[in-house]
């Protein structure tokens, strides 16, 4: 896993060892930060089921003005700060709480990752959360990853895209018009 473009283009990012944890494939990144380009410089991000922080990192090396990361697992945190610790002078934040604890307290972004693990419905939940706690500005976007497609309705956003990466899809969310 490495960062693909920007001012740390070509970093190597530390991994978890065995299966547990699925980083997004270098090429559904690259794909989503070509879509995403125009909306990088000067955002703010908040990666919500950060992992090891891939695409976070990827955020920053692009341009982002911080990014806030979070994850549950006290191993994903570790991975994630061995990898922060390799970028100089940085504005971000790290939280280790739930999804629904860390949005509650987030304020808004301009992009927010959803990468939660595939088996559960904690994405479907927190794009609920983030529509009624208005976690994101008018013209942002959430991008939520899983291995099927997105089906039903959100409140409060609107689905504007979705496209699909061998088995990834990569569903994006901005705030629905009042």
């Amino acid at each position: 896993m490495r960062v693909i473009a920007g001012k740390y283009r070509g970093l190597a990012l530390s991994e978890f060892k065995g299966m547990q944890i699925r980083p997004t494939a270098d090429r559904v990144k690259e794909s989503l930060f070509n879509i995403l380009s125009p909306h990088i410089a000067g955002a703010r991000v908040l990666d919500l089921f950060c992992g090891s922080g891939g695409l976070g990192i990827e955020a920053i090396s692009r341009g982002a003005c911080f990014t806030q990361f979070n994850d549950i697992s006290k191993d994903s945190i570790a991975v994630l700060k061995k990898n922060l610790s390799k970028l100089r002078d940085e504005n971000f934040s790290v939280t280790n709480s739930d999804y629904s604890a860390c949005l509650s307290c987030a304020g808004r972004f301009d992009l927010i990752f959803i990468d939660p693990p595939y088996a559960e419905e904690y994405g479907v939940n927190a794009l609920k959360l983030i529509a009624k706690g208005n976690n994101l500005n008018a013209d942002g976007i959430a991008v939520f990853e899983r291995d099927i497609k997105f089906e039903g309705e959100i409140t409060g956003l609107e689905l504007f895209d979705e496209r699909k990466y061998g088995r990834t899809y990569l569903s994006f969310f901005k705030p629905a018009l009042k």
